[in-house]
């Protein structure tokens, strides 16, 4: 029987788990909203009764580890939460301790947006290549490198923060504070900036019309766009180029043997791609044109795919093992799953 692990994508907004197989296929799934204001003990016990649960639907399936992707900043060597913005009161958590000891299981730990890059490169769009960008680009942008078959972690597991490089001196400020991140003009969020600061409310554009005359996000401005509507175009002309000035730091950076794009605005790849392509070639240097910049293939499941992989591949770093001698009162898996069944 091929292994399974128990995979966690840990998000401030919603929590979801899933059991996963060696070959990244999704065999059960759960999610519940993010229990985000409570703090990390109302958070566990949620992971506690999804994890149960999820046990209950694989019927004859035993986890061999757990793998959580979650948001940054967090050190996966120690499997420590850092403080995450996106959750209320996450400082210096150490999670897979106490996960591992409720759950008896081995568990390790990634960022959410690395982790969804090991899922594109293990089982996604990046397959069989041997070093993998992944950029996600959607309220945010983020991503992961995978560098010559390894997680490019860097001190303290914070490498790879995409949406942080400076690519300009002008435009809005990022929410980090500074002016001009790849972020603060190439994200979902920036795209639906300039359609709303392009339109006004019941001016009959295709853009305020699809919003109910109020804000335009960077969904409207790719269902515009499909349509036809020539601002809508241009927008994604304007947000073609300034992802391929990111993409093309990237490609010097890192020489990957491809760029994989995720993330909501990825579903306009087909209407970006002839832009991206046209900056890249404008701006990098000739070895690196010829690097393939493609949609992901594993949607909202690549950080639970890639969450799966840190078990079943040995991805990431060490995983953290229950402690014996520690005992707080907690069920092992088995024991979940003979109770729900009892």
């Amino acid at each position: 029987m091929t292994d399974v692990a128990l995979a966690f994508d840990l998000g401030g907004t919603e929590l979801r788990a899933a059991m996963v197989s060696s070959a990244g296929e999704i065999l059960s799934f759960l999610s519940v909203p993010t229990m985000a204001k409570e703090g990390p003990a109302a958070v566990l016990g949620q992971m506690e009764k999804l994890a149960a649960e999820i046990l209950l639907r694989s019927p004859g399936m035993a986890p061999i580890g757990i793998g959580v992707g979650a948001p940054g900043p967090l050190d996966p060597l120690s499997g420590i939460v850092i403080a995450p913005p996106t959750l209320t009161g996450w400082h210096e958590v150490p999670l897979l301790a106490l996960l591992s000891e409720r759950l008896g299981l081995p568990a390790k730990l990634e960022n959410d947006a690395n982790a969804a890059a090991i899922g594109e490169w293990r089982h996604g769009a990046g397959r069989g290549a041997t070093s993998v960008a992944f950029v996600t680009v959607s309220t945010g942008i983020g991503g992961g490198i995978v560098a010559d078959g390894r997680i490019l972690h860097g001190r303290r597991g914070l490498a790879g923060e995409i949406g942080h490089m400076t690519i300009t001196s002008h435009g809005d400020r990022c929410f980090c504070g500074a002016i001009g991140c790849f972020e603060a003009v190439a994200s979902g969020t920036a795209l639906g900036k300039r359609a709303t600061a392009d339109t006004r409310p019941f001016d009959g554009s295709k853009l305020r019309a699809l919003s109910a005359d109020g804000d335009v996000t960077g969904r409207h401005v790719v269902e515009a766009a499909r349509a036809g509507d020539p601002q809508a175009l241009e927008l994604l002309s304007v947000e073609a180029h300034w992802l391929g000035v990111g993409f093309t730091n990237l490609l010097h950076l890192y020489s990957p043997d491809i760029i994989v794009m995720g993330g909501g605005i990825s579903n306009g790849f087909d209407l970006l791609e002839s832009g991206i392509r046209a900056t890249v070639e404008e701006r990098a240097m000739s070895a690196y044109r010829s690097v393939p910049i493609v949609a992901a293939e594993l949607g909202r499941h690549a950080g639970l795919v890639g969450a799966a992989s840190l078990i079943l591949h040995g991805d990431g770093g060490p995983a953290l093992a229950p402690d014996p001698s520690r005992n707080s009162g907690a069920e092992s898996p088995a024991d979940l799953k003979e109770a729900r069944h009892g």
